[in-house]
């Protein structure tokens, strides 16, 4: 690489850690081109993206992000997974690290917050926006199916006791 590729790589690193809200580290030695095809194709569905980076210009570019502590973790063959929402890079990375031996999660990041490979595993084990959203709104709607259950069963109860009479007679 020359120095304006250089500079352009870590000008796009930086606007991936500026746009991610969580990212993901992990080495890769020994995965094959099909193993790696395959986590990106996964974190790309999932709204995330996959990068083999070079570790000196990650450092670089790293220094003005909200992850700059993570700067001295890119050592040895570093693959960076990033996502825009929470929980996607470190849920996708780490299915596919207990499918793959040789792909080991080693550090992340969810904000100015660091995490080691025990804290990406309890961020992948957190549902999704989406489910807790759905959660959410179950909770909310449960009080008023019961409402309606409630106030319609007298009026079912009263129908069914006029019908009864009409049928003796």
């Amino acid at each position: 690489m020359n120095r304006a590729q250089k500079k352009e790589a870590v000008e796009a690193l930086a606007k991936t850690f500026e746009a991610s809200e969580t990212i993901v580290l992990a080495h890769n030695e020994g995965l094959t081109v099909a193993q790696m095809s395959e986590l990106r194709s996964k974190m790309r569905e999932a709204g995330g993206q996959i990068k083999v980076v070079k570790n000196r210009l990650a450092q670089r570019a790293i220094q003005e992000s909200k992850f700059a502590g993570l700067g001295e973790q890119f050592k040895g063959p570093v693959v960076m997974a990033s996502s825009e929402n929470p929980v996607p890079a470190a849920k996708i990375a780490y299915e596919f690290a207990k499918e793959n031996k040789k792909f080991v999660i080693f550090a992340g990041g969810m904000g100015e917050t660091q995490l080691d490979q025990s804290g990406v595993e309890a961020l992948a084990k957190m549902p999704s926006l989406d489910e807790l959203r759905g959660k959410i709104i179950g909770v909310i709607s449960a009080p008023a199916q019961k409402l309606a259950a409630i106030t319609q069963a007298p009026a079912g109860q009263l129908a069914r006791v006029i019908k009864a009479y009409a049928d003796k007679g």
